[in-house]
């Protein structure tokens, strides 16, 4: 085990927001530290006490083994200005994880992060935090597609390598996420090990390094309508996998309409989470052979359908979108249950 007394050294590139000058991407561009944090002493006190007098924007993610509500949670990586903290939570167990809960909780810090659901389901399940306020910059993509006049296809929903060689947000070549992926397939418990190695530190922090960037970069694009479609859908990720007993009763509200934009005349429609339960045997009707039948249900509904997977749930279909299209998709679903 890696002594968290000493642990390793290692620097990384954080490109600076496009405002501050030079080129952001530019090798010469400053240092800055990695730290792999075993104790929360080592977290920034401003992160582990989050505070309306001082707003934060940090990339997030969370990396494991089979990630979601029964896997392992090995490392969540947070991504500063100054400084990148890999949370080690093989290492300093649940009291580090819930020593950050505060934060990953809190309105005050906003968590940059590329597709939330398995993660928010991992925090959730294992140590009770219900992931609030991220900037989900998957969704923020899309988003970004529509105002620009692109239609997206259903489950065309961009990777992060792809987000990342977007010349409009960052347009770099992420070749070793392809290397890291080859070496989850041979071993799945890949980030379980300690000491972490050369290769886990850095494709951890690359994870992560670029978020903070992208959030800057694409807020200066993103309008007033799509900001509130970016925080509700947001949320809603957020919720997504974590069913519970209350109709999540206990988690932060989902933020309403602004009256901005109600006062335009043309106020979006509420959007919302449904979860279908799929009677036993009834799943390969909702999918049909190659999947024909919901992509046929996913043409029809100007929402998003998602199934839990090889990781489960499995006999759940979690539907998001304005209430209208949620409505007519369950529909269509329980009809292909009733065939």
């Amino acid at each position: 085990m890696a002594s968290s007394s000493n642990p390793p050294h290692h620097r990384t590139h954080i490109p600076l927001p496009s405002d501050s000058g030079g080129d952001p991407f530019d090798d010469e561009a400053p240092l800055v530290p990695i730290h792999i944090v075993t104790d929360a002493s080592q977290l920034p006190a401003e992160f582990l006490n989050p505070s309306a007098e001082r707003q934060l924007v940090v990339g997030f993610d969370c990396e494991g083994v089979d990630l979601c509500r029964t896997g392992t949670l090995c490392i969540m990586q947070l991504a500063f200005q100054d400084a990148i903290y890999l949370v080690d939570a093989v290492e300093g167990g649940a009291v580090l994880i819930n020593a950050c809960k505060p934060a990953l909780e809190s309105a005050h810090v906003t968590k940059v992060i590329h597709d939330c659901k398995r993660d928010s389901e991992a925090l959730f399940f294992q140590f009770g935090i219900k992931l609030h306020n991220v900037m989900d910059t998957q969704i923020a993509y899309s988003l970004i597609e529509e105002q620009e006049g692109r239609k997206r296809l259903p489950d065309d929903h961009i990777s992060f390598v792809g987000l990342l060689a977007d010349p409009r947000f960052c347009g770099i070549s992420y070749q070793e996420k392809e290397e890291v992926r080859l070496l989850l397939r041979k071993d799945p418990k890949f980030w379980i090990y300690r000491p972490l190695s050369e290769l886990m530190v850095r494709a951890a922090a690359d994870d992560v390094r670029f978020l903070p960037y992208i959030y800057h970069k694409m807020m200066e694009k993103l309008n007033a309508r799509s900001l509130w479609y970016l925080s509700v859908r947001g949320a809603l990720y957020c919720r997504c996998l974590c069913i519970n007993d209350n109709d999540y009763a206990d988690w932060p509200p989902i933020p309403p309409i602004p009256d901005s934009l109600i006062a335009e005349g043309n106020a979006p429609e509420e959007e919302i989470l449904s979860i279908l339960d799929v009677p036993q045997g009834k799943m390969g009707r909702v999918i049909g052979r190659k999947g024909v039948s919901i992509l046929a249900i996913k043409k029809c509904c100007n929402a998003e359908i998602h199934f839990g997977g090889d990781k489960g749930p499995p006999d759940k279909v979690f539907i998001m979108g304005p209430v209208r299209e949620v409505r007519k998709a369950e529909a269509m679903l329980r009809g292909r249950m009733m065939d």
